[in-house]
């Protein structure tokens, strides 16, 4: 039963971005900038955007772009800090794309 459920719920998969284009998973997992940044391009206009996000948040997934956001330890950061002391000006390809998170998920984000 509780298998019947789980599957039930995630079948948004099948209509992912990710998974029609057929982007190795590891894009999604990388530490690499330029796989976050194509891994949220990838997001920002897939249809199941939001289904993604919010599993996401909900499973407290430890790492990785999910729904167009980066995760790490189970919560969304802004932006991917390069190992050693920030520089005083970013680099351009330190900058990640801003894929929005949508409001139904940003007010429940807020009252939890």
């Amino acid at each position: 039963m509780q298998e019947t459920l789980i599957y039930e719920r995630e079948t948004w998969r099948q209509q992912a971005a990710c998974e029609r284009l057929g982007v190795p998973t590891a894009v999604f997992f990388s530490d690499d900038i330029g796989d976050i940044v194509q891994a949220k391009n990838i997001c920002a206009e897939c249809p199941v955007l939001e289904s993604c996000l919010e599993g996401a948040i909900h499973r407290r997934e430890p790492w990785g772009v999910w729904g167009g956001q980066l995760f790490r330890n189970g919560h969304i950061l802004a932006t991917k800090r390069r190992r050693g002391r920030p520089s005083n000006v970013p680099r351009p390809e330190e900058q990640l794309p801003v894929v929005p998170i949508p409001l139904r998920i940003q007010q429940e984000l807020l009252s939890a």
